[in-house]
């Protein structure tokens, strides 16, 4: 059950992130670069835990120095999809879009995403997706959908 910590942590990560760039760009007190300036400071965090958290982690269970090209390749597009998410949020604020809209769009659409693009990559053995699976894809599409149409001030 250690898995659902970290997931957890992550679901707390992900709920709080585009409020605190959002914050952190109306804070820079710049209408016109708040979102770089704010994108500079998150992609500096970014690196803390990305750089000095994986190196040490590394380091601690004694990892060869070894990264495969594919490896390599396909974590920095991991990387850039990531701060992409950042990067374009706070162009979306920058451009009006609020962020209980914004993140709530993202946050119910990249679970169908990324189910659609995992059952691709990896198949699960036939038979094997439960109805209660597919409801919850379907259900974060609709709430999507739900949040984009009726979105608060319309």
């Amino acid at each position: 059950m250690t898995w659902l910590v970290f997931t957890l942590i992550a679901t707390i990560s992900s709920g709080i992130f585009g409020v605190l760039t959002h914050a952190g760009q109306k804070a820079m007190g710049d209408s016109a670069n708040g979102q770089y300036k704010a994108l500079l400071f998150a992609g500096i965090g970014y690196s803390l835990i990305a750089v000095v958290g994986s190196g040490v982690m590394l380091a601690v269970n004694g990892a060869q120095w070894s990264f495969p090209v594919k490896g390599l390749s396909l974590g920095v597009l991991a990387g850039i999809a990531v701060v992409g998410v950042i990067f374009c949020n706070l162009l979306a604020f920058a451009a009006q879009g609020s962020p209980v809209v914004v993140i709530s769009i993202g946050a119910a659409g990249a679970p169908v995403l990324n189910a659609a693009i995992a059952i691709t990559l990896y198949p699960p053995a036939p038979g094997s997706l439960r109805w209660e699976f597919i409801f919850g894809i379907t259900a974060a599409a609709i709430g999507g959908y739900m949040v984009t149409v009726y979105r608060p001030g319309t």
